[in-house]
């Protein structure tokens, strides 16, 4: 390298970047939909439903969770729940809408699934010690018994410790829980009138003095709309959209928050399945979007998802051990002789007992980005990462900023030693100071896996 490239490639590195921004979607690893973030110490805790890769129709088995303290990077914290927490309900699918909330130490995911026979509805409650789970079934029955459309439970703890589940489609209704919140007393009460554009998914909170219903509008396609209320059971004010009905999504689920100081709306799209296949399927994929509430309380119109995200608070530290799954963006490259594409399947994960989730499927060409890495101002000597299952000629690229930005070292994972499934492989590196994406680029032959990933850390 002659000084003019080198003093080019070092400033491209030295250089910091913008602040980066979530990548919408902001799961890319495998479908989900039905967002619903709760925030607990310090932590964004975003539980979703899933959709089965292969899903033509409602296909969902199980409940995951996310988790992000800097809303741009979230880390896969598995599987939490699924059909198998409830023995008694219908196990081949209709695992749908979840929220799960915080009370006296205890955390409770509120889920519809389905019974035999007609109606079939039910919601269901289970329960937790810590956000991650294990989820076990509260009460081996229905919280909420068999109705047609009992569906998309949604929850809150009012300041008099008042907690009220709101639940259905296409009525809304609600019903006041006890304190153990896995009963309830008094009758359940129809919403009445329906709220304008009301279709599905609600999302029921309290902001300063103004108590919110934020819902999937109506069907189809759904945008995201809301009403307002100075009391906890209504009556409910239309205000208006905070996501536009659009073509792209004949489905929708909000999700609203508070976290460090700023406010977040969750939803998702079809964006992947579309960006996979011009044939509609029930693929979804969750999105963020950060927003200002207005001056007397209510929410701008947001439009849609291609026009809004969320920026990162703060950077990551990659000195300290950094969970593999934790992802802002994974997609694969393109080749010279590929159609053109914005995203292609990435890697996904897998979950044991011994490791928890990891990262699996890091096919050549693939790669994980990770925004905002601050490696500082002196930057790092060494990475090491935990790979278990690699082939002979594997190796993970390490580049700033872009797929093929400043190579920053790179890393031979190698066949594994006799011994422990898991081992360490550490490689040199330069030119990694300052604020920058990082992004793992996977190389090797054939199609197929080329290794999987626990772990991986930078060192001084």
């Amino acid at each position: 390298m002659n000084g003019l490239s080198f003093a080019a490639a070092f400033l491209a590195i030295a250089v910091p970047l913008a602040v980066a921004r979530a990548d919408n979607p902001i799961i890319q690893t495998r479908f989900t939909a039905d967002p619903a973030p709760l925030v607990h110490d310090g932590v964004v805790y975003l539980y979703t439903s899933h959709d089965e890769d292969d899903a033509d129709g409602f296909k969902m088995l199980d409940w995951r969770l996310y988790s992000s303290t800097d809303m741009a990077n979230w880390t896969d914290r598995g599987v939490v729940a699924s059909l198998k927490t409830f023995p008694w309900a219908v196990q081949t699918n209709d695992a749908w809408a979840p929220q799960v909330i915080e009370r006296g130490g205890k955390f409770y995911l509120y889920a519809p699934i389905t019974v035999v026979g007609k109606p079939r509805n039910v919601i269901a409650v289970a329960v937790a010690d810590t956000p991650a789970g294990p989820f076990k079934d509260a009460l081996g029955k229905p919280l909420i018994a068999p109705a047609h459309d009992n569906i998309d439970p949604t929850v809150w703890i009012d300041d008099d410790g008042q907690a009220y589940l709101y639940w259905g489609n296409p009525d809304l209704w609600y019903v006041k829980l006890n304190k153990d919140m896995v009963s309830y007393a008094g009758p359940i009460t129809k919403v009445q009138p329906r709220i304008t554009d009301y279709q599905e998914g609600p999302w029921f909170y309290k902001r300063k003095n103004h108590y919110y219903m934020a819902f999937a509008s109506t069907c189809c396609s759904e945008g995201i709309g809301y009403a307002m209320s100075d009391r906890p059971t209504g009556p409910w004010t239309y205000k208006g959209p905070i996501m536009d009905h659009d073509t792209r999504a004949t489905g929708n689920h909000p999700g609203i928050i508070d976290y460090k100081g700023g406010s977040y709306v969750f939803g998702f799209s079809y964006e992947h399945n579309f960006a996979l296949t011009p044939i509609h399927h029930e693929r979804r994929s969750v999105s963020v979007a950060k927003f200002d509430y207005n001056a007397d309380g209510t929410i701008p119109n947001l439009h849609w998802w291609d026009k809004v995200s969320a920026p990162q608070i703060g950077t990551l530290d990659p000195y300290k051990q950094i969970e593999a799954e934790t992802i802002a963006w994974t997609s694969r490259i393109k080749r010279d002789r590929d159609r053109p594409y914005d995203w292609a399947m990435g890697v996904t994960t897998a979950q044991d007992d011994r490791v928890g989730v990891y990262v699996t499927r890091a096919t050549d060409r693939s790669y994980i980005k990770v925004a905002g890495v601050d490696f500082g101002k002196a930057g790092a000597r060494s990475f090491v990462a935990t790979v278990a299952s690699a082939k002979p000629d594997a190796t993970i690229e390490l580049h700033a900023d872009a797929v093929d930005g400043p190579l920053l070292g790179t890393v031979q994972a190698g066949a594994p030693a006799d011994g422990a499934r898991w081992q360490e492989r550490t490689a040199p590196v330069s030119g990694a100071t300052g604020r920058h994406d990082l992004y793992m680029v996977f190389r090797g032959k054939g199609d197929d896996s080329l290794m999987d990933v626990d772990a991986w850390r930078f060192a001084r």
